[in-house]
């Protein structure tokens, strides 16, 4: 099932390294079965990942046990579609690929938020 991105063409891939999406497949893909819509492909930053971490969501620290080295400013990753409105909402968004980013990414947020902090891949 061919995946589509916000912009309604083919859903691009967000990162290799770090290996990122819900199934580490590299896309910021919905199957249907991801709790936490991880859809928005970002590019993060510092002051997202203080926010980030804040929020309860810790980004930056390894944690080896999972596989996951942590994230560093200019990594991208396939971010839940809540925690970028959240972001948003504080003023603390980071960057967004369109290319990259899932089409249902737009149940939480509007186009327009997302083309404000768009960046190329």
């Amino acid at each position: 099932m061919q995946q589509i991105n916000v912009l309604g063409t083919e859903l691009m891939p967000c990162s290799y390294d770090p290996l990122t999406g819900f199934y580490r497949t590299g896309c910021c893909e919905n199957r249907g079965d991801d709790p936490g819509l991880h859809v928005v492909c970002c590019q993060v930053t510092d002051d997202f990942l203080a926010f980030s971490k804040q929020a309860g969501n810790d980004l930056s620290t390894p944690m080896p046990q999972y596989g996951f080295a942590g994230l560093s400013d200019g990594d991208q990753w396939c971010l839940c579609a809540s925690r970028w409105a959240e972001a948003l909402e504080a003023g603390q968004a980071c960057p967004v690929v369109l290319e990259s980013t899932h089409v249902s990414a737009l149940e939480f947020v509007n186009l327009a938020d997302l083309k404000t902090h768009a960046v190329t891949a």
